[in-house]
C-alpha cells in the first residue's frame, strides 16, 4: 500500500509540473502574438490617418535658459 501511494503522489506532482509547464508555454504563445502584432501595428502605422508626432528634430528634453 506505501509504494501505492507514493506512485500516486509522485504522479500527482508530474500532472501539476505538467500542468504549470503547459501554462507558461500559454502565457509565452500569448506574448509573442501580441508582439507580433504590435509590431504589424507600427508598420501600418504610416498608413493610417493618425501618425506619430514629429517633435522637430529636437531631442527629448529642450534646452534650459
Amino acid at each position: 500500500m506505501f509504494e501505492y501511494e507514493l506512485h500516486r503522489m509522485n504522479h500527482a506532482q508530474l500532472v501539476r509540473e505538467a500542468a504549470a509547464h503547459r501554462l507558461s508555454h500559454e502565457a509565452a504563445e500569448t506574448v509573442g502574438s501580441a508582439r507580433g502584432l504590435r509590431r504589424l501595428g507600427r508598420r501600418s502605422g504610416s498608413k493610417d490617418a493618425e501618425g506619430r508626432v514629429s517633435d522637430g528634430g529636437r531631442g527629448r528634453f529642450v534646452r534650459a535658459a
